[in-house]
């Protein structure tokens, strides 16, 4: 026999001596945990799945034309506000949940609990969201983690709905700001512009010094063109003057006076020569063209009449010379450049004065302009841009109003596990079982350390480390067999009512009607 084997046949041999202890308290941890399961009462647990979509369609339709907050962040904060002291205040609050009702102490104890209780974890990806609560009342459970739902789905659309107005009515104000202050500083510059009229130039963007610099330049550039007319004009004036007005008699008397007239008067005889060939002289054609011939020949008349007459009346005659003419309508126009240019002069020289008496104020006058311009245009450039936030957030409203950035999807509708959590009535009752058992043989085996016993000479020389010089045996007689024999019957007795009474509480309990039926 191995060495294992001899110390387990020795342990059982002491256990068994104790064997009533071992019972005894088998029965009282059974007769515990049957209490324990009788005044337990079972909790059930409910929940329910989320899933955020974020990557809605509206999404990149909007990119660049209203502000997109970081829904992914926003919807993490929501989940783990969730459970919060305003929110489960709320829910102890619906009188539907009926969590106002029954033992749990004051309503801070309530809240407190609920807090504990409540879990919303992230399950399965960043925007799978699981919400879970346990209760003694399956169906006030299934109403708890449905109005976490709701809440949860309704905070989200409400809370993006709250930011979009706060952030309209924050820019609303802010542009009522900037509006006084840029009528303000509009008010500040025109009083500045009637102040110095004449003095700073709001019209140009070159500065004094510049302007100074640009008219000199200009009036430079008129003398240059003057002197270039005068020497033009004055070439003429001697070209003119050696150029003889009249030509001579015989080219004077082929060149024609009335050249319009003569043209005039070729063209309707050769019409008339046409008309002749083709009818009489009788003829209503050829009498109406012979006709405009005689009026063309009497007006041709009367105006070398009146040009001999005009030429007569100024003493000399008319210049007949072509190139002298010529010469004479250039003159005048070169005349008419030098004087233009001279005008322009006296103007341009006239701002040069006019700028060169104002140096000592127009720079000073400039840098008060350009400063108040400068703080007009900043609040401008910032009016307008509080004015694009504004129509991007009226936007963002109205996608509010008509869609969500997200969607919430119920993946799992709350509801209610069909079995009890740990521990259960069920689970309890087999831990019991086990435990009593286990507890009485412990009992046993420890009553063997209080009431040490020696089962065989092996252990007494062991222990006392001196030899051991024999042993008595017990003789038993028929009184004491019976007496073993009614001890064994007894220990039988009382284990067998042991376990017929725990199974018979097993079945009651597996056999008994749930809360959830």
């Amino acid at each position: 026999m191995s060495e294992l084997t001899r110390q387990a046949i020795t342990v059982a041999h002491r256990v068994w001596r104790h064997r009533w202890v071992g019972v005894a308290v088998a029965w009282a941890v059974g007769i515990a945990g049957v209490g324990a399961s009788v005044m337990m009462q079972e909790r059930y647990e409910a929940r329910a799945r989320i899933y955020v979509d974020t990557q809605t369609v509206l999404k990149p339709l909007m990119q660049g034309l209203t502000v997109q907050p970081d829904i992914d962040q926003q919807v993490r904060m929501l989940g783990r506000n969730l459970v919060s002291r305003p929110n489960v205040e709320k829910l102890v609050a619906m009188p539907e949940l009926g969590l106002t009702q029954g033992p749990g102490g004051p309503p801070e104890a309530r809240v407190d609990s609920l807090l504990r209780s409540i879990k919303v974890e992230q399950t399965g990806g960043n925007n799978l969201y699981a919400i879970s609560y346990r209760d003694t009342d399956p169906e006030r459970a299934r109403k708890l983690v449905s109005a976490l739902v709701s809440l949860f789905m309704n905070s989200g659309v409400d809370s993006k709905r709250r930011d979009s107005q706060d952030a309209s009515r924050f820019i609303d104000e802010q542009i009522s700001l900037y509006e006084a202050k840029l009528v303000e500083a509009e008010g500040r510059v025109k009083d500045f512009k009637l102040r110095n009229i004449g003095v700073a130039s709001p019209s140009s963007n070159q500065d004094f010094f510049a302007r100074m610099a640009a008219i000199s330049d200009e009036v430079n550039r008129i003398r240059i063109q003057l002197s270039a007319a005068e020497q033009s004009r004055d070439a003429l004036r001697r070209e003119l003057g050696s150029e003889d007005p009249q030509l001579p008699e015989n080219a004077a008397s082929a060149v024609s006076a009335t050249p319009e007239l003569d043209s005039r008067i070729d063209a309707q005889r050769r019409q008339l020569d046409d008309l002749i060939r083709r009818y009489t002289d009788e003829h209503p054609d050829v009498i109406a063209a012979r006709r405009t011939i005689e009026q063309l020949e009497a007006q041709r008349r009367r105006e070398l009449d009146e040009r001999a007459r005009s030429g007569r009346g100024r003493g000399g005659s008319a210049a007949t010379n072509p190139v002298y003419q010529k010469l004479r309508v250039s003159q005048a126009e070169a005349e008419a450049d030098v004087a233009a240019l001279r005008a322009q002069l006296g103007v341009q020289q006239g701002r040069l004065a006019e700028i060169r008496s104002q140096a000592g104020q127009v720079p000073q006058a400039e840098a008060d302009l350009a400063q108040l311009t400068r703080d007009y245009e900043v609040i401008r450039k910032n009016y307008e841009e509080l004015v694009t936030r504004r129509e991007s957030a009226a936007l963002g409203v109205k996608i509010d109003q008509t869609g969500s950035m997200a969607d919430f999807r119920v993946i799992e509708p709350p509801r209610v596990l069909p079995w009890a959590v740990f521990p259960s009535r069920k689970q309890l009752a087999l831990v019991t079982l086990a435990a009593a058992l286990f507890a009485g043989l412990l009992a046993s085996y420890a009553m063997t350390f209080l009431h040490p016993t020696f089962g065989s000479e092996r252990e007494l020389r062991d222990f006392i480390k001196r030899p051991v010089l024999g042993s008595v045996a017990l003789v038993a007689d028929p009184r004491s067999v019976e007496q073993v024999r009614r001890d064994r019957l007894q220990l039988l007795g009382a284990m067998g009512l042991f376990v017929l009474i725990y199974g018979i509480w097993l079945v009651w309990i597996f056999l008994r009607p749930s809360a959830l039926a």
